[in-house]
């Protein structure tokens, strides 16, 4: 058996897919889409090797990171299965559906002006019914169960406490009598924080793929970037200007509600207008009322104790284009959530657009910006962006807080990679920048002893 990265590897943190073959099948896991930094359309149009020949497809959770170039898989005559967790399955419908649509409205933009300058026109990397030919393909499996999922593969889900559904998954495979494993860490949430239960480590494997996207550094403690963004907003508040918070519609928006109608509860500030600007958040947060298996006994006491309904009793959720831009014509203080949560495209751009050039504005970051994206470059502390072909003044006071990212930092993976470290696996670090895993690596040679790879798109792991 071996395994080749064919993304998220060589210091890219997108794209994540992996291409398992042994001497009897071909299994993919994840088949993510590339975001930010240069020629991502022309990555995300690489076609997986002989898809149609492939046995299975492995999921370990919803992020478009993960699963944005699946329908290219059916786009190239695969129709076998594509397993992941019952909530993954509704996740990842919902990010894919939303994925193709953006595509279709984009599109139909960039073609207009194509069309007038005289070029050809463009095509989507999916269109909305490649999506749904994919959805039908979708099977859901549950956590801590082993499947057969190919000739002489099986396949088990362990929680990973990144998003609603998302898992590391550990495949076994028989070569030749005897049984080799690989794990795949998936993205690993951070412990300690609410809503999601903690990740579950697997202890056994010849091969542990192992993310590495915070390798070098630890967020700040969550209670104390909770006590942050209570700060930040009471100052934008004050001033009465306006919050922007690039916000991914899974996960980051469903905490952020929490915690501003917790806020809200304990009068931490007088309640004010929030504007859940996304209509997949909205969405999601459906998705995770079907889930509440899935919730930490935080999230489960603090639902118990009041109503997050009367809590956020300012919150209004826009679906429309329409009421969307109706934000922008109001006055502060307010706060926006709005997708995608990179700044690389959907309703956020405009919103930045409106209010990056305004002194009284607050920008919080609360999530991975990838390299090149437009929320890159305002962590960066660039005086000057260029939003839809526009150039926009940065005067807005822009704010990082990595406590509330979805991510483990470098505590949370090396206590996830200690459970698995005494078998001596071979290890190999993806999903990270070259920074953040040669640290990762370095503490994993001093500490197990073991010299981790740092594998490019394109390696072949063998075992």
């Amino acid at each position: 058996m071996n395994i080749t990265p064919l993304g998220a590897a060589g210091g890219e943190v997108t794209g994540s897919a992996y291409l398992i073959q042994s001497g009897s099948a071909r299994v993919l896991v994840d088949c993510g889409m590339f975001q930010g930094g240069q020629n991502t359309t022309k990555r995300n149009h690489t076609l997986i090797p002989s898809a149609a020949n492939l046995n299975a497809v492995l999921v370990t959770h919803g992020h478009l990171d993960h699963t944005g170039r699946l329908p290219l898989l059916t786009r190239s005559r695969y129709s076998g299965p594509v397993y992941t967790t019952p909530a993954s399955l509704e996740m990842t419908s919902l990010i894919l559906r939303d994925s193709a649509k953006i595509q279709a409205q984009d599109l139909e933009r960039q073609n207009r002006k194509r069309e007038r300058a005289g070029e050809p026109a463009d095509e989507p990397l999916y269109t909305p019914q490649d999506a749904e030919n994919l959805i039908q393909l979708i099977k859901p499996v549950p956590y801590r169960e082993p499947i057969a999922i190919a000739p002489g593969m099986k396949a088990v889900w362990n929680e990973a406490g990144h998003m609603l559904g998302s898992a590391s998954i550990r495949v076994t495979a028989d070569e030749g009598g005897k049984e080799k494993s690989v794990v795949f860490s998936g993205d690993l949430g951070p412990r300690n924080a609410p809503i999601l239960k903690e990740y579950e480590p697997f202890r056994q494997a010849d091969v542990v793929f192992l993310e590495s996207t915070y390798g070098d550094h630890d967020h700040r403690p969550f209670i104390e970037t909770v006590t942050e963004f209570v700060e930040i907003v009471q100052t934008a508040v004050k001033g009465g200007g306006k919050i922007v918070v690039p916000t991914f519609a899974v996960g980051r928006a469903q905490l952020l509600t929490m915690i501003l109608s917790w806020m809200f509860r304990n009068k931490k500030v007088e309640p004010f207008p929030v504007y859940l600007d996304s209509p997949m958040a909205l969405e999601a947060w459906k998705i995770y009322q079907h889930h509440r298996e899935l919730f930490d006994e935080e999230m489960i006491r603090f639902i118990s104790e009041g109503s997050m309904e009367q809590d956020l009793h300012t919150l209004k959720a826009t679906v429309t284009a329409d009421e969307s831009k109706t934000i922008n014509q109001q006055a502060g203080p307010a706060l926006i959530m709005a997708g995608a949560g990179m700044c690389t495209a959907g309703r956020i751009l405009h919103h930045l657009k409106n209010h990056l050039w305004k002194p009284e504005t607050h920008v919080i970051i609360v999530g991975y910006q990838a390299q090149g994206s437009l929320g890159r470059m305002l962590i960066q502390g660039e005086k000057q962006v260029n939003i839809m072909g526009e150039k926009i003044a940065v005067r807005a006071q822009v704010h990082t807080l990595g406590g509330f990212s979805a991510h483990a930092g470098q505590t949370d993976l090396l206590h996830w990679f200690n459970t698995i470290a005494a078998c001596n696996p071979k290890v190999a670090l993806t999903h990270g920048e070259d920074g953040p895993r040669r640290e990762l690596a370095r503490l994993i040679q001093e500490r197990h002893n073991l010299k981790a790879v740092l594998p490019a798109i394109g390696d072949t792991i063998e075992l």
